[in-house]
């Protein structure tokens, strides 16, 4: 075979395990879930609220819709830079709600799930999440053009630069 050949074939091969990864979780008696389904109340209108934080959130990336019929999420996500992602906060409408947010990072955090990957975050209550970088409204201290996101695919932190386009899930303020 000659080189062009193997290049296609491993790109096939090792490009796809992307495609066909699923959420890996490792729960067990002395490693429970650090975001379990009973902690959140899923409701009908695409939110769900977070009894331990009084934070409601979009069940679904930004830039889809919730199908109540099918509890699933439609259209595409939306992956915006910082500032799109603030005046798309700003403008938001969710659900009948005026008040969303771009979570900051404390926020963000508190629906990772570490005992998952690919996505590390409970799919049973965010059903759309991608294994990739999602927004947090806290800009770097160091750094005034970046701000922290958190990666899904292993829930670690992260600083991107505010024109990098990324994925995005509005919270509110519930109670």
């Amino acid at each position: 075979m000659n080189k062009s050949i193997y290049l296609v074939f491993f790109s096939i091969i090792f490009g796809s395990f992307s495609v066909f990864a699923e959420q890996t979780c490792v729960q067990s008696p002395q490693a429970p879930s650090m975001t379990p389904t009973a902690r959140y109340i899923i409701n009908t209108n695409g939110t769900a609220l977070d009894n331990e934080t009084g934070l409601m959130w979009q069940v679904c990336d930004f830039g889809q819709n919730y199908d109540t019929a099918t509890s699933s999420c439609t259209s595409a996500a939306l992956q915006l830079n910082w500032q799109q992602a603030l005046t798309a906060a700003k403008n938001s409408d969710y659900a009948g709600f005026t008040d969303w947010h771009i979570p900051n990072v404390k926020e963000l955090a508190s629906i990772l799930d570490h005992s998952c990957v690919e996505p590390a975050i409970n799919l049973e209550v965010f059903i759309s999440t991608q294994s990739d970088n999602y927004w947090t409204s806290t800009t770097a201290v160091s750094q005034i053009d970046h701000a922290w996101a958190y990666q899904f695919a292993d829930g670690k932190n992260n600083l991107k630069a505010k024109t990098s386009d990324i994925f995005l899930r509005l919270v509110r303020y519930a109670k």
